[in-house]
């Protein structure tokens, strides 16, 4: 049964090079059978590690190397039906159907906001 869901964006900065940069993933917890919780990331609608995790983590767009990211944002999102007064349209057609403008439109990416500065600076730490 998934117990929450929400948008987490999280910072990563590598510590080789120090660039920084941000991504988004959908995550979902969800407690099993047998009560053990879960969560399950996906990007880009595809199913990933856990960026909190070093396997997880992505490489470095960069210098390719893989730093662990640190969650800097995050939106619940609902898990449905809700309450009885929560806003809600009910569907009246058939499904394949219904505003069909969200089979067009274009993939909203993991990576479409704004993402950190980069620090200018003289040197990167390691270089003195």
């Amino acid at each position: 049964m998934i117990t929450e869901l929400a948008v987490e964006r999280v910072e990563f900065t590598c510590g080789h090079c120090w660039h920084k940069w941000s991504a988004d993933y959908d995550v979902q917890y969800y407690r099993d059978d047998n009560g053990d919780e879960w969560e399950y990331f996906t990007r880009d609608g595809l199913p990933v590690p856990s960026p909190y995790d070093p396997q997880g983590a992505p490489p470095c767009p960069i210098c390719g190397r893989r730093w662990v990211g640190r969650l800097i944002a995050r939106r619940p999102i609902p898990v449905p039906p809700g309450d009885a007064d929560t806003p809600r349209s009910r569907v009246t057609v058939p499904r394949d159907q219904h505003r069909m403008d969200r089979y067009t439109a274009p993939p909203l990416g993991a990576d479409a906001h704004d993402q950190p500065a980069q620090q200018a600076s003289a040197g990167s730490p390691g270089d003195h």
